[in-house]
């Protein structure tokens, strides 16, 4: 396909130099931003390689957020970080898309740590966001660890994993917090291999993140060293804001419509505590999308599907709702 918009450049977002990615087969599209997983764990090369043909009815942006990807800078080591910083640069970021491509507002749909920026954003400026797509979503971070863990540990006792074991038992998280970063990579390393992370291709936390991003064009050899750098980095410097969120109890109404693509084999950001805030979210819209052959990333695992009922729902709010 011939794309009208098709390249990226480099912003200053709130004093930072940020990365941004377009993708359009024309001009004048209504504009949907994609807010990346992690922290850190960019996927401008799954959303792309997965999902251009959305690029013929959207003007498709992918961004880099601070400290991730090709947005990574050593500077971010001495920044002083957190959720906020996040959305307040997300906020920044629709403000310049909305002035860049002449739209009033911008679908947002967000990925894991993308739906804890994307939900607050959401709530805080609904004058901004047209419509609100979630997956993986994020809800509540110390029960959504504890029936992550509690997954992983009956799914090493039932296969014999005496390695995971060894250091599972003695790992569980209090109050969303791992005793420390081995027991927490070990958990997260097991949700990869034990189908919670994703369902059908279940390897190891390394390999799963590592591979797709050498085979891509969008990332160079630099980039993946940057990526790596900041992901790590990232996950530790956050992970306190992540755990403490509770949208359950700040979040209880957004004001545009809202559609939830949640994977039925969901352990990273289980589904049955999405799907409850979900049910008692005031929305103008709402729409539950189930992945039965999916866990975390149904728009990676069931990307055909993901993509069909997603332009759906999106047809179903455009009729009601303006979506630029």
């Amino acid at each position: 396909m011939a794309y009208k918009i098709d390249h990226g450049e480099f912003i200053e977002v709130n004093g930072d130099r940020q990365s941004l990615r377009y993708r359009a087969a024309a001009e004048g599209l209504p504009v949907i931003l994609f807010l990346h997983g992690g922290p850190g764990v960019c996927d401008r090369h799954l959303v792309l390689g997965a999902h251009s043909a959305m690029a013929e009815r959207y003007t498709m942006v992918c961004w880099d957020q601070r400290g991730s990807g090709k947005s990574y800078n050593k500077q971010i080591q001495k920044s002083d970080i957190s959720l906020d910083t996040y959305v307040e640069d997300a906020e920044f970021v629709l403000e310049y898309l909305a002035g860049k491509f002449g739209v009033r507002r911008v679908i947002v749909s967000g990925h894991s740590w993308g739906t804890a920026i994307g939900t607050a954003l959401a709530a805080k400026r609904p004058d901004l966001v047209a419509a609100y797509i979630g997956q993986g979503q994020f809800v509540n971070g110390a029960e959504n660890e504890r029936v992550s863990y509690e997954f992983c540990l009956a799914q090493a006792r039932e296969r014999g994993d005496k390695k995971a074991l060894k250091v599972l038992e003695n790992g569980a998280p209090v109050d969303g917090v791992y005793p420390d970063r081995r027991s927490m990579m070990t958990q997260r390393d097991c949700l990869t291999r034990y189908g919670g992370a994703n369902y059908r291709r279940r390897e190891g936390l390394v390999k799963s993140l590592l591979m797709p991003l050498l085979k891509t064009d969008e990332y160079t050899l630099g980039d993946v060293a940057r990526y790596a750098k900041g992901a790590t980095y990232l996950t530790g410097k956050l992970w306190n804001d992540v755990v403490a969120l509770r949208f359950d109890e700040t979040v209880k109404t957004l004001g545009m419509p809202v559609v939830i693509t949640q994977g039925d084999h969901d352990y990273n950001t289980p589904s049955s505590i999405a799907r409850k805030w979900f049910d008692e979210l005031g929305a103008p819209y709402k729409k539950w999308i189930s992945f039965a052959e999916s866990a975390h990333s149904p728009a990676f695992e069931e990307p055909e599907k993901w993509e069909r009922e997603v332009l759906a729902a999106l047809d179903e709010i455009g009729e009601k709702f303006p979506l630029r």
